[in-house]
């Protein structure tokens, strides 16, 4: 279009919409007993209730370069149960299999009766329908070509006091019917924030400008209560897999403790001993220095290094998000070493003697769970000081629904498949490498945990262990100069790459400087708030 096949989009005359690759689970989703209200279909928010929407109906198609993986589809809702009405259409990206949903919603019976008829007066519908509707975008805009049939957007226009939830697109140029969607009451709604970019088509059309943004609560966490309404396995526990070389395996906690490791507190220089359970740690406070974990100091030492296997367990944390549609699985791995890093210049491999070191490992990933159907949606991988979401369809799968957890060799980041993955310039090949491959190495979470908080549950639901309310570092920070086994790496190489390497070792970790043991789990921000992504 336009004299141009950057930006494409299909008119629905010559383009009939083929059915869309689907994506579910390998296996079938477990049936849940009923009676407490977790993937019975539907989700009461107080004066509404909601429920998953995942049958559309295809409205309009747009592509970039005319490659249909490059482009988005819009869809409309279809098969609403009486008394529930849309709130938006819905967007997803041509790359994935269709699998998304959109919230519609209905409004509760509310007053209840014995209210009185002022209070019936003053009481404000939780849902209304617009007053109008507002062209905002269309490709008709810069041509005299009539395109009958392409995309028309147009943002529902509220009443006073309510606010608009998505937008409408039809293919016409029509407005919409008013009963088309509701508006929602703006005390029950939340801020957003613009999140990822699906499609932009700016740089092409600057006059056209056109993008496509996934969206998330502004407030997200366990105790926030913003939904997404428009979104792009049960919960059976993923399978951990350690690289074939990895000499630093996990334990488990009691293991670590029952082999001697040692409590210092500042200013002493003998430390004590901690019993299994964790009972003797300082609980609560701040990580203020004044208290560390350590190896045992006797021949065990190296031995505890390397962990062991067979006491592994994963670590669970249950707790809800993005308002309660969601719950996610926060599943904790302890390492007592974290082992040093190989560093990567295009096709060499330097093994580094002590950078990237650190006694105590905690690293973590997180499975979303969908609280109407009890389906695993997406895993988040920790790597690092960040990580990612994937979507299911992303996903390895093992025996039914157990997704695959890939642990990096020595570093203990995760990853959702094999590989070498550089942190660094993935462009220019120089970084640290994360080395993450299947092997006997492993620990099947779906029978070796332990559930160690559930807040939302209510207090002494679930008996969190000692050693979680210890807040302080899980190792010692011994300082040592790096950046001299550095500097006599990047004096070996050629003129020509030393600044851009010496450019991104000054972007690496402070962690790869130093031997400094983590906090532990309930000391990190994402304990209580929203995975780094």
């Amino acid at each position: 279009m336009f004299g141009c096949k950057c930006f494409h989009w299909t008119r629905v005359a010559d383009f009939s919409p083929s059915e869309p690759e689907t994506f579910s689970l390998p296996a079938p989703i477990a049936q849940w007993p009923k009676g407490q209200g977790f993937a019975t279909g539907r989700i009461n928010l107080g004066e509404i209730e909601v429920i998953e929407i995942t049958k559309f109906e295809f409205i309009w198609e747009c592509n970039l370069l005319q490659d249909r993986k490059k482009g988005v589809t819009f869809y409309k809702p279809v098969g609403l149960p009486d008394g529930f009405f849309t709130l938006g259409h819905y967007c997803q990206s041509n790359e994935k299999p269709l699998r998304g949903f959109v919230l519609v919603a209905r409004e509760v019976d509310l007053p209840e009766p014995g209210y009185s008829c002022i209070c019936k007066q003053e009481y404000s519908p939780a849902l209304l329908r617009p007053l109008d509707f507002t062209l905002v975008w269309s490709p008709n805009d810069l041509s005299e070509e009539n395109l009958d049939g392409g995309g028309y957007f147009w943002l529902p226009q509220p009443p006073e006091g309510y606010k608009a939830m998505g937008f409408v697109v039809t293919r016409k140029p029509d407005k919409p019917e008013l009963e088309e969607v509701r508006c929602v009451r703006a005390d029950l709604t939340d801020k957003c924030e613009t999140h990822r970019l699906i499609l932009n088509i700016n740089s092409k059309f600057p006059k056209l400008p056109f993008r496509v943004w996934n969206t998330r609560p502004s407030h997200r966490g366990m105790l926030g209560r913003g939904i997404r309404f428009m979104h792009s396995s049960d919960t059976t526990g993923p399978t951990v897999f350690f690289h074939p070389d990895e000499v630093y395996m996990p334990s488990s906690v009691s293991w670590f403790f029952k082999n001697r490791a040692l409590l210092y507190k500042k200013g002493e220089l003998v430390g004590q001993t901690i019993d299994c359970g964790g009972s003797n740690l300082p609980a609560g406070g701040r990580n203020d220095g004044e208290y560390w974990i350590d190896l045992p100091i006797d021949d065990r030492a190296e031995n505890v290094k390397h962990g062991n296997l067979e006491s592994a367990e994963l670590y669970v944390h249950v707790k809800p998000a993005l308002g309660g549609t969601f719950t996610d699985i926060a599943m904790w791995v302890f390492c007592p070493f974290n082992g040093p890093a190989t560093l990567r210049i295009g096709i060499v491999n330097l093994a580094l003697s002590k950078i990237g070191e650190h006694v105590g490992d905690w690293e973590h990933f997180t499975l979303r769970v969908s609280n109407f159907t009890g389906e695993l949606w997406s895993t988040y991988f920790s790597q690092h000081s960040g990580g990612k979401w994937v979507d299911a369809s992303d996903l390895e799968f093992i025996e039914g629904n157990k997704a695959i957890v890939y642990s990096s060799k020595s570093g203990h980041a995760s990853y959702p498949h094999p590989g070498c993955y550089i942190q660094g310039s993935t462009k220019l090949g120089i970084g640290v490498r994360n080395d993450a491959a299947r092997s006997n190495y492993y620990v099947d979470s779906s029978i070796r945990y332990e559930i160690i908080a559930a807040e939302y549950l209510g207090e002494s639901v679930v008996s969190e262990p000692c050693w979680l309310q210890f807040m302080r570092e899980w190792g010692p920070t011994i300082v040592y100069d790096s950046r001299t086994e550095l500097d006599k790496i990047i004096g070996l190489l050629p003129v020509m790459i030393r600044y851009p390497v010496e450019n991104i070792f000054d972007k690496f970790p402070v962690e790869l400087y130093g031997e400094e043991g983590p906090t532990g789990p309930k000391e990190k921000n994402n304990w209580v708030g929203d995975e780094r992504s």
